[in-house]
């Protein structure tokens, strides 16, 4: 079973749960500006809806490019957690990842430069 992860979209997070090529479960949902409040929580209730375990899921994939800097590296850096701590791969969409030490993560890919305000009190 594989778990997908997308929020390449600053509006939207998508979910779900795929097994041999197939959506079992999907939970697409508006955050702006919430993804990560609301990414651990809904991945959660989308496994306790579908009734699978953590321990069922056996790869993580994620969508590793897109325009939102802050979103997408959430989703990235969420998929490379979970993955790392379940001791399963993570693959971005394409399937790839990169080898660092003893695990594989994935390494967002950013179709702009961040755009970052400092601000000056």
């Amino acid at each position: 079973m594989i778990l997908f992860i997308d929020t390449s979209d600053k509006e939207i997070i998508i979910l779900q749960i795929v097994r041999g090529g197939e959506v079992l479960f999907e939970k697409k949902f508006k955050a702006r500006f919430r993804q990560a409040e609301k990414l651990l929580e809904s991945i959660d209730k989308l496994l306790i809806k579908a009734k699978v375990k953590l321990k069922d899921i056996e790869r993580i994939q994620v969508e590793s490019q897109g325009e939102s800097f802050t979103s997408l590296r959430i989703g990235v850096i969420t998929a490379n957690a979970l993955a790392f701590a379940l001791g399963i791969p993570v693959v971005n969409s394409k399937g790839k990842s990169i080898k660092k030490k003893d695990f594989f993560v994935v390494k967002p890919e950013y179709s702009q430069e961040p755009n970052i305000t400092i601000s000056k009190k």
